[in-house]
């Protein structure tokens, strides 16, 4: 089977800091690097080094930056387009203690084109996964297309709005939530969090694991990592969970691949720079 992922690609700025900046505050950082990011393609990247066959539809700059570093992580880019304006980016501000802040530039990522959309969905086959994140725009009839392709869709909502996470309920199978938006969410449809309508509900909790509400609940607790940072762990565990189901697994397995996958991303700087390769994962799972 195939994972297909319509999703942004940024190229990340990173700037080591002694802490946040505050309002007004200017900052000398300790240190710079640049790399592969974005909420997508940490998620190509992911279910790519855990294994599986991926495929990105998406769009970035002429200069074709981050469409390169995805080939080079043996993701099928022959779907992601270079007629973009500009590549996103995105400037990370990490501290000493590995917690972030993020000021993201879409570019290219608000620019998508629904024919390579469609010549992408031309490919799939019923039960192949799809997934979604907030940070494109089309991401409503990207769901469409793929649920009448017979795929398995997978929408994180991230950076969190309601409104639109409201909107694709009817269109996926699972919607992906931390803690809070899950709160959010149940808060502006006015109900409990166990009352929305979709067939599964997955809500990440960061150091306090995950927990997967569908037939059947499951729970994952984290594994114990000591973070230096935490820049797409969350799109890292996603990724992995997607390789794992892909893959036949269990959602309990698959939940705990991605739980491992993350607990090793999180140790490592950077984004999709970080993200463990599949025997890394089976390494640590393998340690009693």
């Amino acid at each position: 089977m195939t994972v297909f992922n319509f999703g942004s690609i940024n190229v990340d700025h990173f700037y080591n800091v002694p802490h946040l900046p505050r309002p007004g505050e200017t900052l000398a950082a300790t240190g710079h690097a640049q790399g592969l990011g974005g909420k997508g393609a940490n998620q190509s990247v992911a279910a790519r080094r855990m294994g599986s066959d991926v495929v990105h539809i998406g769009m970035v700059g002429p200069e074709g930056a981050g469409r390169r570093e995805l080939d080079q992580f043996g993701v099928d880019v022959r779907f992601t387009g270079t007629d973009g304006r500009m590549t996103g980016h995105a400037n990370i501000y990490v501290d000493e203690r590995g917690e972030n802040l993020i000021v993201v530039m879409p570019g290219a990522n608000h620019e998508q084109s629904l024919s390579l959309l469609e010549a992408a969905m031309s490919e799939a086959r019923a039960g192949d996964i799809f997934l979604l994140q907030n940070e494109a725009n089309h991401t409503a009839e990207a769901a469409r297309m793929a649920r009448a392709a017979g795929c398995f869709v997978i929408y994180s909502a991230a950076p969190f709005k309601p409104e639109k996470a409201h909107d694709l309920l009817p269109l996926v199978d699972v919607l992906v939530v931390n803690q809070v938006e899950a709160e959010q969410m149940a808060e502006f449809l006015g109900i409990e969090i166990a009352a929305l309508e979709v067939p599964a509900l997955l809500i990440t909790k960061g150091a306090d694991g995950a927990t997967w509400r569908g037939k059947t609940e499951v729970f994952q607790a984290a594994f114990a990592a000591d973070p230096v940072d935490t820049t797409g762990a969350g799109d890292c565990f996603i990724g992995a969970v997607a390789a794992g189901l892909d893959q036949g697994l269990s959602i309990a397995e698959a939940l705990r691949l991605g739980s491992a996958a993350s607990a090793i991303q999180v140790t490592r700087p950077g984004t999709a720079d970080a993200i463990p390769t599949r025997q890394e994962v089976n390494d640590l799972l393998a340690q009693p």
